[in-house]
């Protein structure tokens, strides 16, 4: 064993297990290339992707934590969303506080 190393099981490891999803088309209608982080508040991301925002407010990225999606100019993709955990507050950034009142 290597110092810091992580060594997994054989199966899969699922992501979020039993949290509900919503799936979005995302297109990005910039000139530069876009990248969101697995813990950013999805509805607040970048002006320049278009995706239904509503639907996405409470989200963020259903992909392992530090990881994060690019979408490049023009680009039209798919991406999984679950909803934000803990307390639902997200100070800062461009929500501003909670999300549930």
């Amino acid at each position: 064993m290597v110092p810091g190393e992580i060594v997994t099981g054989d199966a899969p490891v699922e992501l979020n297990p039993g949290r509900p999803r919503v799936t979005l088309t995302v297109t990005n209608t910039g000139d530069r290339p876009v990248q969101v982080g697995s813990h950013y508040h999805f509805a607040a991301a970048n002006a320049a992707l278009e995706f239904d925002r509503d639907a996405a407010r409470g989200t963020r990225l259903d992909v392992p934590a530090g990881t994060a999606v690019r979408f490049e100019p023009g680009m039209t993709a798919e991406v999984a969303l679950v909803p934000l955990g803990g307390r639902r507050v997200v100070p800062g950034l461009r929500a501003g506080g909670g999300l549930d009142g």
